[in-house]
């Protein structure tokens, strides 16, 4: 995953609560603005990194094995 260190806009630190976010999110099923309060963003731009964040790593590395 690829997941930027900092906020780009206040520079909070982000990354480090990623797979917690992805853990509860997507296999929990949880509500993604209670977990981002829980994790303690209440920056829209630290909550934008969260939910504008899309994982295409996976898309680049089939399109190289062309």
């Amino acid at each position: 995953m690829i997941m930027p260190v900092r906020c780009f806009s206040c520079g909070q630190v982000v990354a480090d609560k990623w797979e917690e976010y992805d853990k509860r999110v997507n296999k929990d099923h949880e509500d993604a603005s209670k977990v981002l309060d829980e994790l303690g963003f209440k920056r829209y731009c630290c909550r934008r990194m969260f939910l504008g964040n899309i994982e295409l790593i996976d898309e680049f590395i089939n399109l190289g094995r062309k």
